[in-house]
């Protein structure tokens, strides 16, 4: 059974850096796409970005592009986040999400296999 652990998430700073890390288990990651996703208070979860299963095609919300990279090690298991130039309406909690197929459908969130827990980011004014 496919697990997900997110870690990274804290508080932090207008203009602050974080870099989320999503740790897979229990199969083999190199054959899931995975992404991240967010959910602030009183809103719906919403898609941050994706990439596929070797690292070569990503995609992002037009919100986070040109400050968030989504990026993978296939050795570690491990896909991360990195978030940069943080502003306050990218509170949220960031879940990671994983899939066997990878495609636009990712951009709706819905029927993913796995979902992690997620970790609480803070970004203060």
């Amino acid at each position: 059974q496919v697990q997900l652990v997110e870690s990274g998430g804290g508080l932090v700073q207008t203009g602050g850096s974080l870099r989320l890390s999503c740790v897979a288990s229990g199969t083999t990651f190199s054959r899931y796409a995975m992404g991240w996703y967010r959910q602030a208070p009183g809103k719906e979860r919403e898609f941050v970005a994706a990439i596929n299963w070797s690292g070569s095609d990503t995609d992002s919300t037009d919100s986070v592009k040109g400050r968030f990279i989504i990026s993978r090690d296939n050795v570690e298991n491990t896909v991360y986040l990195q978030m940069n130039s943080l502003k306050p309406e990218d509170t949220a909690v960031y879940y990671c999400a994983a899939d066997r197929a990878y495609g636009g459908f990712w951009r709706r969130g819905r029927d993913l296999e796995v979902w992690g827990q997620g970790t609480l980011v803070t970004v203060s004014s």
